[in-house]
């Protein structure tokens, strides 16, 4: 097992200052000596995207413990799209994610913890969260907080892509605002982000195709027992990667990026994807590229899973058929098998097993799509370059 950073030299100024404060927080000098994981929750009463990561916490603590672990749960800023967009038009969002990593230094870094698990929601948390791995460079765990439910009106589902996707018919007169007013009653019936394939559940996917989530973890319902059961094997993987010395920039290897590219088109995913990403290769001071990697592996990557709002799948349709693990195995060797993840196995290994979980128990879905039978060719996203924009028109670290 590795030296734990977190030990302090018995007798020193910061050993004594520190015991006597988590003394009277009740931890004993057995406590103080095992690894010292902060969870990181963003929880917020401002966003149901937050609203249910103190429970999430709680299953990621019980983890930990049973892996020998010392949680700490610390809080950091929670920007939402829908909520914190009302401000200077928009323009706190990318602020706010770049806010996180910092709020996570000061606190993580700070203190000289071992490593973190992240619990992340909304669009700028997952990033956030990336970045602040990368940078780092601690073992880290991300958990998933899952998509929220819809709800129905009419007969009809509606959910958040629907508000959003109405506002024009409203302005138009093509939609009653009684209508309209009824369809925001009902689109959010749980906590979690927006059910679609936006920035949220991209950067989801993008999380575990990079390796630094539990295996199978994305998409995942919010509540749901599978999440729970992935927050509390997170905590007990981040004890795990601490005894290992298992680091984010051992994982997010040029390998590692491109399978998140190759998993991006094959959904096509939020182009946030691409900004999000780049930060967190220059976080983690890796020399990927990553609009080219999309301009590079765009067109020998077909569109495996249409959904929405890019097509008629649901993501409960995509998760029911697999999620990204699915996904990446089905992508076949236009992946990297060699790229490590954060659970040690290969990307290769994680793959077959869930090939030959499939030859037991086929599922039946057709959610996602095979190599043989896409659902369009590639490439599903397109970076323009120009005379204007010659580094690609979407370049925003």
């Amino acid at each position: 097992m590795v030296s734990l950073r977190s030990n302090f030299e018995v007798g020193s100024t910061a050993w004594a200052v520190r015991r006597s404060q988590w003394r009277a927080l009740g931890l004993s000098d057995d406590d103080m000596e095992k690894p010292k994981v902060a969870i990181v929750n963003s929880t917020s009463e401002l966003s149901s995207c937050f609203s249910h990561l103190n429970d999430v916490a709680e299953r990621v603590k019980t983890g930990i413990r049973e892996a020998g672990g010392l949680p700490f749960v610390i809080h950091t800023t929670a920007p939402s799209d829908f909520i914190t967009n009302a401000g200077k038009g928009g323009r706190y969002l990318m602020p706010g994610r770049d806010l996180i990593p910092n709020d996570i230094e000061v606190a993580v870094e700070g203190a000289l913890l071992d490593g973190m698990v992240c619990l992340s929601t909304c669009d700028k948390t997952t990033p956030g969260h990336l970045m602040a791995a990368a940078r780092l460079n601690l073992p880290t765990v991300i958990v998933i907080g899952g998509y929220q439910s819809h709800g129905m009106l009419s007969r009809r589902p509606v959910d958040i892509e629907d508000v959003f996707e109405s506002v024009g018919s409203v302005v138009e007169g093509q939609l009653s605002a009684e209508h309209f007013k009824a369809m925001t009653e009902n689109a959010i019936c749980s906590p979690g982000v927006c059910a679609g394939m936006g920035t949220a559940n991209s950067m989801h996917l993008c999380a575990e195709a990079l390796g630094l989530t539990v295996p199978g973890s994305a998409p995942v319902a919010a509540g749901s027992r599978a999440m729970a059961e992935h927050a509390q094997n997170a905590g007990r993987l981040v004890v795990e990667c601490i005894r290992a010395d298992r680091r984010p920039r051992d994982i997010l290897t040029p390998g590692a990026f491109a399978n998140a590219v190759r998993a991006c088109l094959a959904v096509s995913a939020s182009i946030n994807t691409l900004r999000h990403m780049q930060a967190v290769a220059q976080e983690a001071e890796s020399p990927v590229d990553v609009y080219r990697l999309f301009d590079e592996l765009g067109p020998s990557t077909p569109l495996l899973a249409a959904i929405r709002p890019n097509g008629p799948v649901r993501t409960t349709e995509f998760e029911a058929a697999g999620g990204t693990r699915a996904l990446l195995a089905h992508l076949g060797d236009l992946v990297d098998r060699t790229a490590i993840t954060v659970t040690g196995e290969t990307r290769g290994e994680i793959s077959d097993a869930y090939i030959k979980q499939q030859h037991d128990e086929p599922n039946p879905s057709t959610a996602i799509r095979t190599l043989g039978d896409p659902v369009a060719p590639g490439p599903s996203i397109v970076v323009p370059r120009g005379n204007l924009s010659p580094e690609g028109c979407c370049r925003l670290p």
